[in-house]
């Protein structure tokens, strides 16, 4: 096959959809297909290469211009080949109202349009400032005109699928398409326990972990429950992962003078060492407002590693997690997490029978394998 991937970032940008599409990139590549990427050139250096990944650098972000040069580079495509969009309304600049790169996308309807839909469109709410719902109604208008370009729709949460069904006609039943872990998902033992040992973490203290980038939002409930599940037991200690997790560390020790000498943060680091330091987490507290999807990118690095985890059920929680029994679920409240997390914790047995579903859940769901074999056969 032939893959003509258009993306609004690329590494070395970082962010989610940009290590997404690099993974799909090289696993359609490794799969034995022809892979062409085509992103907006990064200020810091060239779009990184990969074997067997053809990356094409766009002038800038999506105007006339640089849709001018994406259609002339198309044209010149060998043919036949499958154009995937990763699409988030806010990749494509003009502050996520590029309603010309929906019609662009329209007018190529009849040339197999893929589209995998990370996110859908800004959400309107009669309390929201008058611009905001201005912003909603441009994204909604230009994820209908997406869809009605698309032959195939993927969605990385299968709870978009009523809300994509109200913005316009669907040729084919949109198919979830969760978002594999981006970090390592295999580690060995003995790499594990040196990677605890360097940060001085000696070996009988329980780790509570949590990885993300510690967003504004995100901190006021991690602030409650890590410090609601150290204060009253010694031998518990905190391992904060990810970007900003070095200066959350720092703040919260602040707040909580009791708590210095018990959180410990690396900072940002790549990605085969943060999986060492997730392998080796007693358990994994998660928070999400929404409630836990499968386009949770840090949920889905400890589903792979095995790891226990006490996350959110939300509005946007998906039935499976109920089902298959691969986390342990809270309400989205800070009192609901840290007793569901206090559970968790006194029962060994249960954390590893818990951790051992969601390494076979990810493997036989979730993983970059299942995800290349659904896009190759849709």
């Amino acid at each position: 096959m032939r893959w003509a991937i258009v993306t609004g970032e690329y590494p070395p940008r970082q962010g989610g959809v940009s290590d997404y599409t690099r993974q799909i990139a090289k696993g359609l590549a490794g799969a034995g297909d022809e892979v062409h990427v085509w992103a907006p050139r990064a200020l810091n250096g060239p779009l990184d290469p990969d074997p067997g990944v053809i990356v094409h650098a766009l002038a800038g972000p999506f105007g006339p211009a640089t849709l001018s040069q994406l259609s002339w580079e198309l044209e010149r495509l060998a043919k036949p080949y499958r154009l995937l969009v990763q699409y988030v309304p806010q990749a494509f600049g003009y502050k996520a109202m590029n309603v010309g790169f929906a019609l662009w996308l329209y007018g190529r309807r009849q040339h197999g349009v893929h589209v995998m839909f990370h996110e859908v469109a800004v959400k309107f709410h009669r309390r929201q400032p008058l611009l905001v719902n201005a912003l909603a109604a441009v994204t909604h208008l230009m994820a209908s005109l997406v869809l009605r370009a698309a032959d195939r729709v993927f969605m990385s949460t299968s709870t978009w699928e009523a809300q994509l069904r109200t913005l316009a006609p669907i040729r084919r039943k949109p198919l979830g398409l969760p978002i594999p872990s981006n970090i390592p998902t295999a580690v060995a033992p003995q790499d594990v326990q040196e990677a605890r040992s360097r940060l001085g973490i000696p070996a009988t203290r329980l780790v509570i972990s949590s990885f993300g980038t510690y967003g504004r939002q995100l901190r006021p409930p991690l602030d409650d429950i890590v410090h609601g599940l150290l204060l009253g037991d010694e031998n518990r200690v905190a391992l904060l992962l990810g970007r900003g997790g070095d200066t959350y560390a720092a703040d919260t020790c602040r707040r909580f003078p009791a708590l210095r000498g018990r959180i410990f943060a690396p900072g940002a680091l790549p990605g085969d060492q943060v999986a060492l330091y997730l392998a080796g987490a007693d358990l994994l507290v998660q928070p999400f407002p929404d409630g836990v999807t499968t386009r949770r990118t840090s949920l889905m690095a400890g589903l792979a590693l095995g790891r226990p985890i006490v996350t959110t059920e939300g509005f946007n929680t998906e039935s499976l997690w109920k089902q298959t029994g691969v986390v342990f679920l809270a309400r989205p409240d800070t009192q609901d997490m840290i007793a569901t997390a206090q559970l968790a914790l006194a029962d060994d047995r249960l954390r590893a029978a818990v951790g051992q579903r969601a390494a076979k859940l990810y493997r036989e769901q979730f993983s970059l394998e299942r995800t290349i074999e659904a896009l190759r056969a849709s």
